[in-house]
């Protein structure tokens, strides 16, 4: 691995588009004698990717969409560009394995990013984590594809970024030290809503976070809490604690990113402004640390920070999905991969106003209990249950539109 302030790090951005991608690139943009950007990819949002081309001059830009190829091409040549471009799935998962390229940031939402993730884990890269998917999908997989590679996992999601600052710097002493792991949730938009009004929500109301400017699709989950029933599977997986030793707890106003408690009940937790920057920065720039360009905290100006449990105030009943992360970590593995499928065609369905708010849930569970698999032994196995899932989960969407 490249030393800091010796070498620059060459970075790939998967999903440079998206806010996560947006937001690595304006810490790069700050830090020029550190990093040089080799390669950026998208979905397909053609002209956002040639626009951040411009700006960064990369070597490579790929887009997943295939048909996309030609105009990408056009509009890299008419901006004067010398970016090579690329376009399918086999591209960016080659891209994250390219001997060029040092760190990835892998920012691909969904389990569309769990084949460049695996790749880039295999290659021993520099892996920054902003795709929980790779781990909720991936699991003990994605974790063997690292140890065998000798890449450095860093998590991005800002709740696992505070976890890691937080404990010991030595893994091995973290079973040993560390009683129990506390996500930290805001909420969401409907915190304090009647669990019986949530049947009315609209698509625009589920992606107005309070706190964070986020995607379309992980602003549902945040709504639904779904998001941190993800990241709790995550952690499980990231820092190797049993699931009776990970708990969340309702923080609305963000502050507080999470916390670990220790065997001698202290508790450490990590603080900051709710801005992405701050994990990114963290990410690339670990061990160090470097500017973020997000402001401090100005605690004259915090009137409370305040906790919840979620059994309380009806939290149960507004965010029935979280209790679906324990129950997938006991069940067999491929249980969190057909989970987190169900959810992202739950989630989809809804965005397209094909069914409710609540239904989310209801088709999560109804795929979970639906679908009799065998355990998955490799990326194939994984990504054909996801398949199988999202196809059932897909009927579960069409069976509640009929019986409307």
């Amino acid at each position: 691995m490249i030393e800091l302030g010796v070498s620059m790090q060459r970075v790939l951005v998967l999903g440079s588009t998206g806010s996560i991608g947006v937001n690595t690139l304006d810490v790069i943009a700050r830090h020029p004698d550190r990093f040089v950007v080799h390669a950026l990819t998208a979905a397909s949002r053609v002209d956002a990717l040639v626009a951040q081309c411009m700006q960064f001059q990369p070597a490579v830009a790929a887009v997943a969409d295939a048909a996309r190829l030609d105009e990408l091409a056009s509009k890299l040549k008419a901006a004067g560009l010398r970016t090579q471009p690329q376009a399918g799935a086999q591209a960016l998962t080659a891209l994250a394995a390219a001997p060029e390229v040092d760190t990835v940031m892998a920012a691909i939402v969904g389990a569309a990013g769990l084949a460049p993730c695996m790749a880039a884990a295999r290659a021993g890269k520099r892996l920054l984590l902003a795709n929980k998917e790779a781990l909720v999908v991936g699991g003990e997989l994605f974790l063997q594809a690292v140890a065998q590679g000798g890449a450095k996992l860093l998590p991005i999601d800002s709740e696992h970024s505070a976890v890691f600052q937080s404990l010991p710097d030595d893994p091995a002493t973290w079973s040993t030290r560390v009683a129990k792991i506390i996500l930290t949730a805001s909420g969401g938009p409907f915190r304090d809503w009647a669990p019986h009004a949530l049947d009315a929500v609209t698509p625009a109301q589920a992606c107005a976070h309070p706190n964070w400017v986020m995607g379309r699709k992980i602003s549902v989950d945040s709504a639904t809490m779904m998001n941190k029933a993800l990241e709790l599977i995550e952690a499980r997986y990231l820092f190797g604690l049993p699931p009776d030793q990970l708990d969340v707890v309702i923080h609305p106003q963000s502050v507080v990113h999470s916390m670990v408690q220790y065997h001698d009940s202290s508790v450490v937790a990590q603080l900051g402004t709710p801005d992405m920057r701050v994990p990114i920065a963290y990410g690339l720039s670990w061990p160090e640390r470097m500017a973020s360009g997000a402001q401090a905290l100005d605690f004259s100006s915090l009137s409370a920070l305040t906790f919840e449990a979620l059994d309380s105030h009806g939290h149960e009943q507004r965010f029935p999905g979280m209790r679906l992360a324990w129950d997938a970590l006991r069940a067999p593995f491929g249980s969190c991969a057909v989970l987190n499928a169900a959810n992202e065609v739950a989630v989809q369905a809804f965005l397209d106003e094909r069914i409710r708010f609540t239904d989310i849930h209801r088709i999560n569970v109804a795929t979970l209990d639906a679908l009799d698999f065998s355990r998955p032994h490799n990326l194939e196995d994984l990504l054909a249950l996801d398949r199988e899932a999202r196809c059932l989960a897909e009927q579960q969407v069409q069976h509640g539109l009929a019986r409307a």
